[in-house]
């Protein structure tokens, strides 16, 4: 099964964009796949659907969900900082173009970062009100596999 996949055009990538405060990805999202709950610590995002239909959403301060459903040639904005994500729900692929108010807008998965940094198992069991077999499924599901 093909997975949402991310093209980078950073200062990682680009040292010259150092002090541009520009940046951009673009974002391919095969049918029924999802860009994770996320955030941009240093810059808010504009995305631009170029084909296809996705779901969007973030979620505010106030821990209010703020969603949208998307045509090819619609725009969102996502709110420094704020968790989101973007889902393609339906049959057919998309694609998008984000651009960011940094050169180093920068990307904490939440998923991972949660489950896949060494959290200890019983606090992350106790702050989602379930297992320690749940929490380690979840953790072996997102920490990847050690390099040989």
């Amino acid at each position: 099964m093909a997975e949402f996949a991310v093209s980078k055009a950073s200062m990682a990538e680009f040292p010259a964009l150092n002090g541009q405060s520009v940046s951009y990805a673009k974002l391919r999202f095969p049918p029924s796949t999802v860009n994770p709950t996320h955030t941009h610590p240093r810059a808010a995002e504009l995305l631009l659907l170029l084909e296809g239909t996705l779901s969007v959403g973030f979620v505010d301060t106030a821990g209010k969900l703020y969603t949208k459903d998307l045509v090819a040639g619609d725009m969102f904005v996502f709110p420094k900082g704020m968790v989101h994500y973007q889902s393609n729900q339906g049959s057919r692929p998309a694609m998008a173009l984000s651009a960011f108010g940094s050169a180093a807008a920068g990307t904490v998965s939440v998923p991972v970062t949660v489950f896949g940094t060494g959290v200890d198992d019983v606090v992350l069991a106790k702050s989602f009100k379930t297992d320690v077999p749940t929490v380690q499924k979840l953790k072996e599901a997102l920490t990847p596999p050690p390099k040989k």
